[in-house]
């Protein structure tokens, strides 16, 4: 327990210290994508691997050096967040050297122990290869150098679970800056001067509604975290409450402090055991130490932590649903005025940010908003976390800075396209968001230019596409996403999003009518005007900016039944030809409706009328006598 400031500046002097006792250290990715492709069994085996040849190891700093005998220097062996290159997984990184290998196996630890940790090595097969050269170290790799990882610094290079490793590189030094170096009039205004805006997709300044709770004359207030990141692709604010907790749970306090809250909640989604677990170990951490509890470091501030557990509703994103929702009640948004800043948890005045935004305020602090304000365009400062998928060859958790151009993440960061295919578009901001294409390529993601070009950052999800997408399936799936997603509170959102659903289904099965593309526009317009909360509001926006960016492939659908991409199963046509076919039968036989008929020997043929275009007949002629029609 810590009593007082000079007692946590030892003990950070302490850890640090201890830090640099471990000369060799293992840092294995136990984000969530690693995880599951085993990397904690290649943890348990590289330490059964180091006790076997009798190399003192440990996976907890030691107050004595090692393994409690002090005799030697140990390999620390630990358990990262997320590397970001989930690509690549399992990662392991070897430092000091800086090594990083891919795609890690179990097989592979014998020799990683033995080369690199025994001999100092560099086990080339293992590092990231890219046109024959060879990138031993995690900086050198395009996908790294191009980045600037300032929320993310801490995933993958310390143990993900030790408050004495954050403690050990600085860790709450800004909290305790804040605490006794500043009133929270000037922390307020160093956030504002920031300009810091949320991360959670609005892009709201912090410093503002900090500064409307604080001015709330209840004495009751609460600050609360959005961990529910309901976007499909997205793990952003996972891979950050996974890799390094503490720095979020510094940001919560920090604003606590400033808005004179005494308690806290972070809302995470159940879907996310791993990331609960490791808020759990570190809000269980933070009270030992005496950082959360009462009267901290002998302080007239008290602060504590819950965490609550969302079933996993995307609306529970939106501030008013997620409040009810750690109330007990069904988590609906309600109408506003009056505002979360005014009204929120409990009918209290409410802070509410993501966990990118508070993962931010500990650097702000400690650096300086003039410093802050350096990185990225004036209006959007500061640096973004992105999770890019799709058919990108580097898929993974990216961070850049605000005004990094669409073209320099997905060809310079994300390294293009992949299989050499062509760039088509990218889904960005998730289902509240739009399509972008080749003519936004020289856009800076910002929140402002985005809006212009009718997009929003949304929580950070960007998903590419290649030539081979359907733009109006893609406007068809975050449609039912949405749709399955609204709460039906408000019927614009209820609906009109079930109508819009309707009408892109018909077209995606060539069953589309003359007027369907202005109907949709009509309909996105009365929803985005008159539903209850931003899921409504910003539902109709992948369809208003596909149609905007490819309406020639909703009139192909439409009028020629036809999908320039041949991506619409119900729009394909498979036809044999009789020229080729030589009547084996193999075709009517694996037919499932009996669309084949014919006699041995002779040409076989089709009805179309009963096909379901399943594809088993093309499998199966040995002649290349069926083909499908786009």
């Amino acid at each position: 327990m810590l009593n007082n400031r000079e007692e946590l500046k030892a003990c950070r002097d302490t850890y640090e210290k201890l830090l640099t006792v471990e000369k060799k250290r293992i840092l294995v990715c136990a984000g969530t994508g690693c995880v599951s492709s085993g990397s904690l069994e290649i943890f348990d085996r590289l330490i059964a691997l180091l006790e076997e040849r009798n190399i003192p190891c440990s996976v907890e700093l030691q107050e004595d050096g090692c393994n409690g005998d002090g005799s030697a220097d140990p390999v620390g062996v630990k358990k990262s967040g997320c590397h970001g290159f989930c690509e690549m997984g399992p990662l392991l990184l070897i430092e000091p050297q800086g090594y990083l290998y891919t795609k890690v196996s179990l097989d592979d630890c014998e020799e990683i122990i033995e080369k690199t940790i025994v001999g100092g090595e560099c086990c080339e097969r293992l590092a990231y290869q890219k046109d024959g050269k060879i990138y031993a170290r995690q900086e050198e790799i395009p996908f790294y150098e191009k980045q600037t990882r300032l929320v993310l610094e801490h995933c993958g290079h310390i143990d993900a679970t030790s408050i004495k490793e954050y403690f050990a590189i600085g860790g709450y030094e800004a909290f305790e800056k804040a605490l006794f170096d500043m009133s929270g009039e000037e922390i307020i205004q160093e956030i504002t001067d920031s300009n810091l805006r949320g991360r959670g997709g609005g892009g709201f300044p912090a410093g503002r509604k900090w500064t409307q709770v604080r001015s709330q004359k209840t004495e009751q207030k609460y600050i609360v975290c959005n961990g529910d990141e309901g976007d499909p692709g997205a793990f952003m604010d996972r891979s950050i409450m996974e890799g390094d907790p503490h720095r979020m749970i510094e940001g919560m306090m920090i604003a606590a402090l400033a808005c004179g809250a005494s308690e806290g909640y972070i809302y995470v989604r159940a879907e996310y055991p791993l990331a609960v677990s490791r808020l759990e170990t570190a809000i269980r951490q933070a009270t030992e130490y005496g950082l959360l509890g009462d009267r901290i470091l002998g302080t007239e501030f008290s602060f504590i932590l819950h965490i609550c557990r969302g079933a996993g509703a995307f609306v529970c994103g939106e501030g008013s649903a997620l409040t009810a929702s750690i109330e007990g009640k069904r988590g609906m948004p309600r109408v506003k005025p009056p505002r979360t800043v005014e009204q929120g948890l409990f009918d209290k005045p409410t802070v509410l940010n993501n966990v990118e935004t508070f993962a931010n305020v500990p650097l702000i602090i400690s650096q300086g908003a003039e410093w802050y304000r350096g990185i990225g365009p004036e209006n959007s400062p500061g640096t973004k976390a992105f999770a890019m998928t799709g058919n990108i060859e580097n898929t993974g958790l990216i961070e850049v800075p605000m005004g990094t151009t669409l073209k320099e993440v997905i060809f310079d960061v994300g390294g293009g396209m992949r299989g050499g295919d062509q760039f088509k578009a990218v889904q960005i901001g998730g289902p509240s968001g739009g399509c972008l294409t080749t003519d936004h390529l020289d856009l800076p993601l910002d929140f402002d230019s985005l809006k212009k070009a009718g997009a929003m950052i949304g929580s950070g999800g960007l998903v590419v596409l290649d030539s081979s997408t359907c733009m109006v399936e893609i406007a068809r799936y975050f449609m039912n996403f949405t749709q399955n997603e609204s709460c039906g509170k408000c019927v614009p959102c209820r609906e009109g999003t079930k109508r819009m659903l309707a009408i892109l289904e018909n077209i995606v099965e060539g069953k589309g009518e003359e007027g369907d593309i202005e109907l949709l526009l009509e309909l996105a317009d009365t929803i985005s005007q008159t539903a209850l909360c931003g899921l409504g509001k910003t539902a109709a926006l992948p369809v208003i900016s596909t149609i905007k960016n490819f309406r020639e492939e909703y009139e192909a659908h439409i009028y020629e039944k036809r999908c320039p991409a041949g991506n619409c199963q119900k729009l394909k046509i498979i036809k044999i030809l009789p020229d080729l076919c030589k009547g084996c039968s193999k075709c009517a036989k694996v037919c499932p409706v009996g669309a084949i008929r014919g006699m041995v020997k002779k040409p076989f043929v089709l009805d179309v009328s009963k096909c379901i275009k399943c594809g088993a007949c093309l499998d199966q002629c040995p002649f290349g006598a069926i083909e499908e029609v786009v």
